[in-house]
């Protein structure tokens, strides 16, 4: 029962939540969770990162045991567990959801955290906060899948299958579950051959508010063309040679 960190190849990093029956983060994993997720941001080899489950289930969200017996004004596993989501969102690389099975609840919003969700053909998305007499999932998913087809989630706490979830836009492609592993690292391996700051930089801004976004875009521009990756990158088109990307 842990959580699985290795890498693939040397600049994907995974993590692979291994906590039977359904991978749910309690208070010791989201601990864990954090440190390995703070020591893959500060490696600077890192250029993307994938997150999958093992098993049945991607991700069961917080763990309901331990809610239902923490003192009635104690709100931290709910905070602690939208600091971790937060966490992930704010990570310099991007990170790709592997969704090999059900994501429920606090599991949906894990996935939605993340920058880019493929799923197995047997994944369902539930947005079960209703049925648990909480809330989740109401800021990230209408965001991502618009609010009609979010409330029809939100209000009824029923699952969605991946077929779906592929014609909401919340996922962006659907493998049989035996190839989506070697399909998200094979994604990951692409934007990871991509210019590490300009990566970076587009995941920054992409879905950015439009005030804040022209603020910083101007002086995240010069500084990208003025990059040894920009650089590089039209020497290699003139050259016609794949380019060598660094960080610089």
């Amino acid at each position: 029962m842990t959580i699985h960190f290795s890498r693939p190849s040397p600049h994907v990093a995974l993590i692979e939540l291994d906590l039977p029956p359904a991978n749910a983060l309690g208070d010791a994993m989201r601990r864990l969770m954090v440190g390995g997720l703070e020591a893959i941001d500060a490696d600077p080899d890192v250029r993307c990162l994938v997150l999958t489950g093992r098993g049945r289930l991607f991700c069961a969200g917080n763990d309901l045991r331990e809610l239902a017996n923490r003192a009635p004004d104690d709100l931290s596993p709910i905070s602690d567990f939208n600091a971790l989501m937060a966490l992930i969102e704010a990570l310099r690389m991007p990170v790709i959801a592997a969704v090999n099975g059900g994501a429920l609840g606090g599991g949906l919003d894990l996935a939605l955290a993340c920058d880019i969700r493929i799923a197995a053909e047997g994944a369902t998305f539930t947005a079960s906060g209703v049925n648990v007499g909480l809330m989740a999932s109401v800021g990230r998913l209408p965001r991502l899948i618009g609010v009609g087809p979010a409330k029809a989630m939100l209000l009824t706490g029923a699952p969605v299958d991946a077929a779906t979830a592929l014609r909401f836009g919340l996922v962006t492609a659907v493998y049989p579950a035996a190839a989506l592993l070697d399909e998200a690292l094979t994604l990951a391996g692409l934007i990871a051959s991509r210019a590490p700051l300009a990566v970076e930089a587009a995941k920054r801004f992409a879905g950015m508010e439009a005030v804040e976004q022209a603020r910083e875009m101007d002086s995240a521009l010069t500084t990208l063309a003025d990059s040894e990756d920009h650089r590089e990158a039209v020497a290699s088109f003139l050259e016609k040679r794949p380019p060598v990307f660094g960080r610089s």
